[in-house]
């Protein structure tokens, strides 16, 4: 039987939008039927991509009757606003990490798409990664004793990729700890169960003219005993992607020649407005613009670093190709085939949420819980203290394979 493609609008049409763009033009239950972003030049490219509506506004692409589900990638300090726009419009919505910038925003959000009868998916972030779920898997299943400790780190050049201005400002929801580390608190909360007890955490800021965090390091305490520590660092030096034999984030492989790339391209922008206009040329619909490969051919897994999840009797490691077992005796690689189109684990959830009613794994709780983490990163950091959580809720059961 013919499965019923889900009819997509997408709000923001920034970097988020281009790296999911090739999940959205290749999925086969994926439509695309609107979009709109303030960008002229995001709108003509979008028109000629998808020959779907494009409007200048959010609003404009939640009251058109023809979208089902609102993807939102726009700016983090609007994730709120337009998520509770498209569940009054009785919009279903899948809305970019972070989720909102403070918990009262996600208590909102949750609130708005519960009265509206409608879901909300928190994604994408890495958690969703085939290696991480079978990671989780191995774990649950319980053959290597119980679960100890998680290791993770991810050293890359965030810092110094162009920003808007915004972007270099915590408290509109630019730095590490907005932009990266959902990712990392998603994948370790997913692996470890889901409820952290407390953070203690430190942070970077240390270049001047990028005045937000470029770094973290922080130790998660669940309440089972399980600890889990995780650091990051954009200021484009170390890469840890020479740990995951030279795949990218994206699950492609990187060139190692093009160290000091990032840098050496923010040097030619002497101003911020500078920078702004940079960006906007690599942007969706830029003059600078390339469109993702459409040749799969060499892409694995995506991933988030290196990581190594310690029980009684194995260390685990996913990788993005599959994950390595070293147990008492050997030592072992299970291979995961690769997804036909990227992040297909997210449309997957999506669908079955959508279509199928099944309550996501991925929703408003798990995403307030995973920003409660984070907040209390930044909280830890600056008055130099444990933080005690509140809000954090289990990895749901049964936690369907991709």
């Amino acid at each position: 039987m013919t499965q019923r493609r889900l009819r997509l609008g997408i709000a923001g049409m920034g970097r988020a939008f281009s790296l999911m763009l090739p999940t959205f033009s290749r999925h086969p239950l994926i439509e695309v039927v609107a979009g709109a972003d303030g960008r002229a030049e995001a709108r003509a490219q979008f028109s000629r991509d998808f020959s779907a509506k494009a409007y200048g506004d959010v609003a404009a692409l939640c009251a058109d009757p023809a979208v089902e589900v609102v993807y939102i990638s726009t700016s983090h300090q609007c994730h709120a606003e337009h998520v509770c726009m498209a569940a009054v419009h009785g919009k279903h919505v899948l809305v970019e990490k972070p989720m909102a910038l403070t918990l009262q925003d996600c208590r909102a959000m949750i609130d708005a798409v519960g009265r509206a009868g409608v879901h909300m998916i928190i994604g994408h972030s890495h958690s969703f990664n085939g290696p991480i779920r079978r990671t989780r898997e191995l774990v649950a299943g319980g053959d290597y004793g119980a679960l100890r400790m998680i290791s993770a780190i991810n050293y890359t050049d965030f810092l110094y990729r162009p920003r808007r201005p915004e972007e270099l400002s915590t408290a509109q929801g630019g730095g590490v700890l907005f932009n990266q580390a959902p990712h990392h608190v998603d994948v370790l909360r997913w692996i470890g169960g889901g409820r952290v007890r407390s953070v203690r955490a430190a942070t970077g800021n240390w270049d001047p003219q990028r005045p937000t965090e470029g770094a973290y390091s922080a130790l998660l305490t669940f309440e089972d005993g399980v600890f889990a520590s995780l650091t990051y660092s954009g200021y484009a030096h170390f890469d840890s992607d020479a740990l995951c034999d030279w795949i990218g984030e994206s699950g492609r492989p990187k060139d190692p020649a093009g160290y000091g790339a990032a840098r050496s391209a923010l040097a030619r922008a002497r101003t911020a407005d500078d920078e702004f206009n940079l960006k906007s040329a690599l942007n969706y619909g830029g003059e600078h613009y390339r469109a993702p490969p459409a040749d799969d051919a060499a892409r694995v897994h995506q991933h988030f670093g290196m990581m190594v999840v310690s029980c009684d009797r194995a260390d685990l490691r996913p990788t993005p190709k599959g994950v390595a077992i070293y147990d008492d005796a050997a030592s072992r690689f299970e291979p995961l085939p690769p997804p036909d189109v990227p992040r297909s684990e997210v449309i997957a959830e999506l669908y079955d949420t959508v279509v199928l009613n099944r309550p996501p794994l991925h929703d408003g709780a798990w995403g307030l819980a995973t920003m409660e983490v984070c907040l209390a990163m930044l909280q830890s950091a600056r008055e130099q203290r444990e933080i005690l959580l509140a809000h954090q809720v289990a990895v749901p059961n049964p936690m369907v394979s991709p």
